[in-house]
């Protein structure tokens, strides 16, 4: 990889405190991918970085270094998306963690990138957050590798039936048949082909997607936890769940 870079599109994902001073930084960046930087003196109060290192804000961001770590040298924050009201933050945060926990380091997505900043622009606007959630999770899998079709059953080769009932798993997708790897079953065909049409409208649809990006992100995590659902829950007075 190069070693100087200036002027890089990207967001911040996480940050924390590194050698007292300095803050270690997880970015999404549009030709780079997730990296990690070191920003030196950060994390003392007389260095404007601390301020600017913020997540949900476009920004245009320089470092350089060869090893995986790198070392910022500039950060320029632009006008973004606010995410003010604390569900929307909520999941502008599940968001990141998603990309911090599971996106491969140094991989390029600039459809990824776009995604986000499109998903990030809707949260800050929009009010039904459930079908944007799903919508970039469904996204974002399929960019793993684990995208797959609604409406397509795999070991039948044929779409499904409404009436019958399918079993989901995360390695093949939707199927007829129980498999060794199948970890839900008794999904409707009918609600299956409303997915298939992209249509979260119905109760039914946006439970039986959340069932199942749940179960594919954890399979995906591989027991690993995601400390961004405990926001979701009840005793917050959250309706709102990832």
């Amino acid at each position: 990889m190069t070693d100087r870079i200036s002027q890089e599109p990207g967001y911040v994902l996480h940050r924390r405190t590194y050698r007292e001073t300095s803050l270690l930084v997880d970015l999404f960046t549009l030709n780079f991918g997730r990296i990690s930087v070191v920003a030196k003196g950060a994390n003392s109060a007389k260095s404007p970085l601390k301020a600017q290192l913020q997540p949900f804000q476009p920004m245009l961001l320089s470092w350089q270094g060869r090893s995986d770590l790198k070392t910022l040298t500039a950060a320029e924050s632009r006008l973004g998306p606010e995410l003010k009201r604390t569900q929307r933050l909520y999941c502008g945060l599940y968001l990141n963690e998603l990309l911090q926990r599971l996106l491969p380091p140094a991989e390029p997505n600039q459809p990824l990138f776009a995604h986000y900043i499109e998903t990030l622009d809707r949260l800050s606007v929009e009010d039904d957050f459930e079908p944007i959630l799903r919508r970039f999770e469904r996204a974002f899998v399929t960019v793993l590798g684990y995208g797959f079709a609604w409406d397509e059953v795999m070991d039948a080769g044929n779409a499904p039936v409404a009436g019958m009932h399918y079993y989901y798993d995360p390695e093949q997708g939707v199927l007829a048949s129980p498999t060794a790897g199948s970890l839900l079953q008794g999904l409707s065909g009918e609600v299956l082909l409303q997915l298939g049409d992209d249509n979260l409208d119905s109760l039914p649809a946006r439970r039986m997607a959340k069932r199942v990006m749940r179960v594919l992100i954890d399979h995906l995590l591989q027991g690993r936890p995601l400390h961004s659902r405990s926001l979701f829950t009840p005793s917050r007075g959250d309706h709102h769940e990832t």
